[in-house]
């Protein structure tokens, strides 16, 4: 069934900040044969969470609508490391790591897209390739003036901020990319706008139809306000535990609930349209509202049947205060020290209920861990061991461990 051309571009369009230029998108809808949609992945990190995820939604949404995606493991120009929004030059990752991320990140990524409609490439099969004729040649096409306008190039040179010459081939080889596979549109975050205007500009330059650049909003954290990152601890990890994703999901402000619809979910625009229409007039409740989210990206990475075991869950430790029926065990070293206690801040960070015993030390000192259901006061990092034995330790809301 042929989808018309009104309601592929509000899909779209639902979500992103740009389409440049959004006429050449309806020219080439216009013909009716499916459009070769890119996204390029640089495999600089082995696990991707629902930020991440932004654009490979998107992918799947162009494919729902009967088009061809070609999804590129940027496994040469991670050789180079993206600069874009960076303010120093970005560590060089080994062969090794890269082919190590790259694979995870395949397998995380094939959670949303669908394997028939998807062409994975790897773009070492043709950058590693080139001879310096070849380099010399792509290169010509762009100027340093044009390249030091980007804004973190430009922000890197004024303030006499090191900026490498190898950054600047990264550009010229993601553009390359384009004119390699051919692409109709390519697809990135709002800080990949000249990356994916040069990928344009070269396609023009050797006499190919240039493609259309489609950005999307980077998707804020659970504390709504910087970018989701690991480094903040905003995240949420598409390999998170279902109940630990479901938390996180009812964690986030009301206020970008909607923004999570378009970016992060699977739910239908129209039915999205209506959610936010309901929101503004105060028809719908947010908590309700937000609850259907969770479920719907539990059960986009799970199953149903995980996502009303989480919804239960929640339901369980935050209406009802108690203990999920189903803890972790981790089995712990009790044996005292010469006080006769127990270092507790380590065993929480083994067990990686916190990414550091400082970190959980600093959790202790706030009352977010409790054992047994009893909050531990400031400074208690040392526990008599008779207390922990068979315990369940609890750190924030949703983190449980029963020690063995």
């Amino acid at each position: 069934m042929t989808i018309p051309l009104e309601e592929q571009l509000h899909i779209i369009k639902s979500g992103t900040t740009q389409i440049v230029p959004e006429g050449s998108l309806l020219d080439k809808l216009r013909r009716g044969a499916p459009l070769n949609v890119k996204l390029g992945v640089d495999p600089t990190a082995p696990d991707i969470h629902v930020g991440h995820a932004v654009p490979l939604r998107k992918l799947r949404a162009f494919q729902d609508l009967g088009h061809h995606v070609t999804l590129i493991i940027g496994d040469g120009t991670a050789l180079i490391g993206d600069p874009s929004g960076r303010s120093s030059t970005r560590p060089q990752l080994s062969p090794s790591e890269i082919k190590a991320n790259a694979q995870t990140y395949v397998d995380q990524a094939f959670k949303i897209l669908d394997r028939e409609k998807t062409t994975l490439r790897h773009n070492s099969e043709w950058l590693l390739a080139l001879t310096l004729e070849d380099l010399l040649k792509i290169t010509a096409n762009f100027t340093v003036a044009r390249t030091l306008e980007r804004d973190d190039f430009q922000k890197r040179y004024t303030t006499n901020q090191p900026i490498s010459l190898h950054e600047f081939f990264y550009p010229v080889m993601q553009a390359y990319d384009s004119v390699v596979i051919g692409a109709d549109v390519e697809i990135g975050g709002t800080d990949q706008l000249f990356n994916l205007l040069a990928g344009r500009e070269l396609m023009e330059k050797l006499g190919h139809e240039p493609q259309v650049c489609l950005t999307l909003p980077l998707l804020e954290g659970t504390d709504g306000v910087q970018k989701m990152s690991k480094s903040y601890g905003n995240y949420i990890g598409l390999t998170d535990e279902p109940a630990d994703m479901f938390g996180k999901v009812m964690s986030i402000p009301d206020e970008i609930m909607v923004k999570y619809y378009r970016l992060a979910s699977t739910v239908p625009v129209d039915e999205i349209d209506r959610i936010e229409e309901g929101l503004a007039a105060g028809s719908l409740h947010p908590n309700l509202v937000k609850r259907s989210l969770a479920h719907n990206i539990v059960a986009t990475y799970y199953c149903e049947d995980a996502a009303h075991a989480a919804e239960e869950q929640f339901d369980l430790v935050f209406k009802k205060h108690e203990i999920p029926d189903v803890v972790d065990e981790y089995a712990a070293d009790l044996t005292p020290n010469d006080e006769g206690r127990v270092y507790l801040a380590k065993i929480i960070a083994d067990a990686g209920l916190t990414p550091s015993a400082a970190e959980a030390r600093r959790m202790i000192d706030g009352g977010a861990v409790k054992v047994n259901g009893q909050a531990l006061g400031a400074k208690a990092y040392n526990v008599d061991p008779g207390l922990l034995e068979g315990a369940v330790v609890q750190v924030g809301k949703r983190k449980f461990i029963r020690l063995v």
